[in-house]
């Protein structure tokens, strides 16, 4: 019997090797005839601005191969700047497995001193050869992170638009909605969502922070990615453009987000009332770890899985004997153990746990939930009670949101939340009526998420539990029907010291960024112009209508049967649950 051989990469036959051995092909130094060198390390760079390119004689060009390389970069930029040429020339260089010892030392002072010359006169290809000079070749960890970040993120739009072209569409107009396939991407990753999706904004904005601590490459990257954004022919923009057509859709139609993806197959349910859990990754302190632990003992979770982001002997000491409950820390032996790098996105290592504890809580619940350490449960019957009610061929089960109102004092913890103004059977006047000052700027009136959480079935297979949504090898899975009875109380802003402590931070990377989609009335722009134009008396003001807990807000939100008035006191579950008081 002949033994099966695996096939060859169809677009790298030799794999990887193949491909470092192509990448090096042409990596042999240029090398210099008699009396032929780069520009010495302490060249009158000033006095060479001055200067214009001339091509060389035709017969200079065989003299070595660094003559070659002049002639030939001469030719390109010939009448331009003789510091463009410099620069090509260095980069040529540098590009070899060996150079002039003061090649790179070179390289950088060009940047250091005459950056807005080279930045002003430069074209984009040499621009972008010169980011990937500095993560070669960079003095400091920030100019190759971002010169290698910069580089490989021009390198792949130059790829995938070059692909674009074959599909007949010009670079400045969109795909449609109604195109879009229904296939899993590549590595079987996550679909970008149009409306909720940041890996755009992570992606430009992290590679910007990077750059912006180096001063030599800070001003290259920042230009380029100045241009990126304002670019009409990008799938940034694009995307910006679909992002708008879709919430237009949305808005139109009162829809979902998203409208396709998969059904999952849901075997025979068991006819016995179903066992709940929840999973959560935190780095929270103990008092609110054990607040939330203790909360969802208290009112029937049949298990706990603790994911503790980082150490913490306190968080352990407390629960780890405890019979319901599954801590595991994720320090570096538990990702290694795992096969993989510890994601640097906090959100991508919640999901990951998420759907580990979904696959190994089979068998010891029936449903699990993917919540935060700010959220709780809220149910005035019991959860299993509810879940008992799901149809039998559902996957997963959505609770939206309460939010918390505000207490005046720190710490005290919240009696009454309020539901979205966006929910089924609220008259669209409800927000403005409600929030009579601001109500046009918060969505639904809340501060944080309107999408709510899931609860999976567990036993499904390789489902996967997000942040906010059940997924299947990058799909949606469609069967996930809403829970009514039951909310996730979201405590996003308990008082005015956590609002004022986090405002910072969601400013810049959470809930209150400035999105990308146009819009000019939006948390994100308020919360700035208040910050900017009035400080705190007008942050004040905001919080006071829209989050405190006052007999104002109160009468607003019943007029429109929007106040949750829950069983809530998970002080009292800690000492119900592990027989202790903590401050």
């Amino acid at each position: 019997m002949s033994r099966k051989t695996t096939p060859p990469n169809p677009a790298y036959p030799n794999g990887l090797a193949g491909i470092l051995d192509q990448m090096n092909t042409r990596r042999a130094p240029l090398g210099f005839a008699q009396g032929e060198a780069l520009p010495p390390l302490d060249c009158d760079l000033a006095a060479l601005a001055k200067t214009r390119v001339k091509l060389p004689a035709d017969s200079t060009r065989t003299r070595s191969e660094n003559a070659r390389k002049t002639w030939e970069i001469a030719k390109e930029l010939k009448g331009q700047n003789a510091l463009l040429h410099l620069n090509a020339l260095l980069i040529a260089h540098l590009r070899k497995h060996s150079q002039p010892a003061h090649t790179a030392d070179l390289f950088q002072r060009l940047w250091s001193e005459q950056a807005d010359l080279l930045i002003r006169d430069m074209d984009l290809r040499w621009k972008v050869s010169s980011l990937t000079t500095f993560g070669d070749h960079g003095k400091t960890t920030a100019q190759r992170s971002a010169g290698l970040g910069l580089s490989t993120l021009f390198g792949a739009i130059k790829l995938y638009e070059s692909e674009r072209l074959f599909s007949g569409r010009e670079s400045d107009r969109p795909f449609t909605l109604d195109g879009r396939a229904t296939g899993p991407l590549p590595l079987e990753m996550n679909a970008y969502s149009l409306l909720d999706g940041g890996l755009d904004v992570n992606m430009i904005g992290r590679l910007y922070e990077e750059a912006d601590t180096d001063p030599v490459i800070r001003p290259l990257a920042h230009d380029m990615l100045q241009r990126l954004i304002d670019d009409p022919g990008t799938v940034f923009r694009r995307l910006h453009r679909l992002r708008a057509r879709r919430q237009r859709q949305k808005d139109q139609t009162n829809d979902d987000d998203t409208q396709t993806g998969v059904t999952v197959t849901v075997p025979k349910v068991p006819t016995r009332t179903p066992r709940w859990g929840v999973v959560f990754t935190t780095n929270a302190p103990l008092l609110e770890v054990a607040r939330f632990v203790a909360h969802h003992l208290d009112i029937g979770a049949t298990r706990v899985y603790l994911y503790l982001d980082a150490p913490d002997p306190e968080v352990s000491d407390l629960l780890r004997d405890h019979p319901q409950v599954d801590v595991t820390v994720c320090d570096s032996a538990y990702w290694k153990d795992t096969g993989k790098a510890r994601p640097d996105a906090h959100q991508l290592r919640q999901t990951y746990n998420a759907t580990r504890a979904l696959r190994a809580a089979t068998g010891t619940v029936d449903w699990l939930g993917h919540i935060d350490t700010d959220e709780f449960i809220l149910c005035d019957k019991k959860l299993s009670t509810a879940l008992k009610s799901v149809p039998d061929d559902m996957a997963g089960v959505r609770l939206f949101p309460a939010e918390a109102l505000a207490m005046p004092d720190p710490g005290e913890m919240p009696k009454r939340f309020k539901l979205r103004t966006t929910a089924d059977g609220v008259p669209a006047s409800a927000i403005n009526e409600i929030y009579p000052t601001f109500g046009s700027y918060v969505r639904g009136g809340f501060l944080s998420h309107l999408a709510g959480k899931v609860f999976a079935r567990t036993g499904l297979g390789d489902l996967r539990l997000a942040i906010h949504r059940l997924r299947l090898k990058g799909e949606d899975v469609l069967n996930t029907a809403a829970l009514p009875e039951a909310f996730v109380g979201h405590l996003h802003a308990p008082d005015w010291d956590s609002f004022a402590a986090k405002l910072e931070f969601r400013q810049t990377k959470g809930s209150y960024r400035i999105k990308s989609d146009g819009a000019l009335k939006s948390i994100g722009h308020l919360l700035r112009y208040l910050r900017e134009e009035e400080g705190e008396d007008g942050l004040r003001l905001f919080f006071d209508e829209v989050c405190l807990d006052s007999a104002a807000l109160r009468k607003n939100l019943k007029r429109h049967d929007l106040l949750l008035k829950p069983r809530f006191d998970p002080d009292a579950a800690i000492q119900r649950v592990f027989g202790v008081t903590l401050n």
